[in-house]
C-alpha cells in the first residue's frame, strides 16, 4: 500500500516546536498528543534550530536561500540561451561574408 502524506501548516509546526524547543517537554509526548509520529517532531525540531522561523516556508514556497539559488539558475539558463543565439548569428553572418 502506499505512504500516506499528511500536510501540516506552518503555524502547526512552529507551535509543536515550540511546545519542546520553549517549554522543555519531551518531543515523544508532544507528538503523541497531537497524533503525528517522534520522528516527524524531531525532524521539525532540527529543521527550526537549523533556519529558526524560516524553516518552515510552506507547500509551494522556497526558503529564502534556496529561492536566491532558483533566481541565479533561471538567470544562468537566460544568459546562456543568449549567448548560444549570439553564437549562432555569429556563425550565419560570417557565412555570408565570405
Amino acid at each position: 500500500m502506499g505512504k500516506i502524506m499528511n500536510n501540516y501548516t506552518k503555524e502547526f509546526k512552529q507551535e509543536a516546536v515550540k511546545l519542546v524547543v520553549e517549554r522543555g517537554r519531551p518531543a515523544i509526548d508532544v507528538a503523541r498528543e497531537l497524533g503525528i509520529k517522534g520522528g516527524t517532531l524531531y525532524n521539525w525540531v532540527e529543521k527550526f534550530k537549523r533556519h529558526g522561523q524560516t524553516a518552515f516556508p510552506g507547500k509551494g514556497y522556497l526558503m529564502p536561500q534556496d529561492e536566491k539559488v532558483r533566481q541565479l539558475e533561471k538567470e544562468l539558463k537566460e544568459v546562456a540561451m543568449e549567448r548560444d543565439i549570439l553564437k549562432k548569428a555569429m556563425a550565419v553572418f560570417s557565412r555570408h561574408q565570405k
